[in-house]
């Protein structure tokens, strides 16, 4: 039987194709991946691709940032499919209406989100750099979308700005409770509870550290403890586990599956590539607004 593996490796040198995936992806997809990494880490990789075609493991506002960040590149999906139920919680009609009931308020939208909405925003940012990008603005108001638990996070370290905040949340960062963590802690009570800013009020407020995976990432290497119990999806557990080999990691609940990140299989990897599918496009006029947004974000 055919090495997948191998097969894929060939076909990405045919194609010119580089692949990124994100740190939510199944191990098999990581290990397979030129570059693994959190929304701030792909899109700084994706403003210097030299391949024609990137293949992109992660859900669709990810790809499209990749398209819009490189128009004349070939982005193409294993899934078209592995969307974001967060980016859907906010069209650009609500935005717009949102932005009239407070006329001076900056609009700073995550990552998670979809193009037209981030192209009706002032600038864009992650988990990893939100408290900067809003500390940068002049702006005393902002409105953040789409994410409420990281837009309460963001307005926590900086008081002297007014928020309002859209009800939108990840589905799968919901799963963590406070009770179970402390159950957690009482089973392993020199473990370092990380928990993603997506997660509730209540989950931040008991943790030892909230960051977002790349911060994870470097926290669990510098940290002197041996333990951590995460609080993301579980697909960041293989990166942390590769990276810090001789330190253990529980997940914060069994059950934190995003479903969209797992459609993402090898063998459709391989259909892919062979097929030159499923291409992701963005209206130009779209595009270049949307690319303004993200800019001023990267220049942070």
């Amino acid at each position: 039987m055919p090495d997948i593996t191998k097969e894929i490796a060939a076909l990405k040198k045919e194609r010119n194709a580089i692949i990124l995936a994100h740190n939510y992806q199944l191990p098999e997809i990581q290990d397979i991946a030129d570059q693994v990494g959190d929304s701030l880490e792909l899109a700084r990789i994706s403003q210097n691709i030299a391949q024609e075609t990137v293949l992109f493991c992660g859900v669709y506002f990810m790809a499209e940032i990749t398209k819009i960040l490189n128009p004349e590149k070939t982005v193409i999906m294993p899934d078209l499919h592995a969307g974001c139920p967060m980016a859907n919680m906010i069209t650009p009609q609500q935005l717009v209406e949102k932005k009239k009931n407070h006329p001076n308020a900056a609009v700073v939208c995550y990552v998670n989100s979809n193009a037209d909405v981030k192209a009706l925003s002032d600038v864009c940012c992650t988990s990893a750099n939100g408290v900067r990008v809003v500390r940068s603005l002049n702006e005393k108001e902002i409105i953040f979308i789409p994410d409420q638990y990281l837009g309460s996070y963001i307005a926590r370290q900086l008081p002297d700005k007014k928020f309002h905040l859209w009800p939108g949340y990840c589905p799968t960062h919901m799963v963590f409770s406070k009770e179970r963590l402390e159950a957690l802690r009482e089973d392993y009570p020199g473990a370092k509870i990380i928990a993603h800013p997506e997660c509730r009020l209540d989950v931040q407020e008991i943790a030892d550290k909230i960051c977002s995976t790349s911060q994870m990432i470097s926290y669990a290497r510098e940290s002197e403890a041996g333990q951590f119990i995460i609080c993301t999806e579980l697909g960041m557990l293989h990166r942390l586990k590769k990276e810090n080999p001789d330190k253990e990691f529980i997940p914060g609940s069994p059950s934190a599956v995003c479903p969209n990140m797992k459609l993402t299989t090898q063998e459709k990897i391989l259909w892919a590539l062979e097929n030159n599918e499923h291409k992701i496009d963005v209206a130009e006029t779209t595009r270049q607004q949307a690319l303004g947004s993200i800019e001023r974000m990267l220049k942070l």
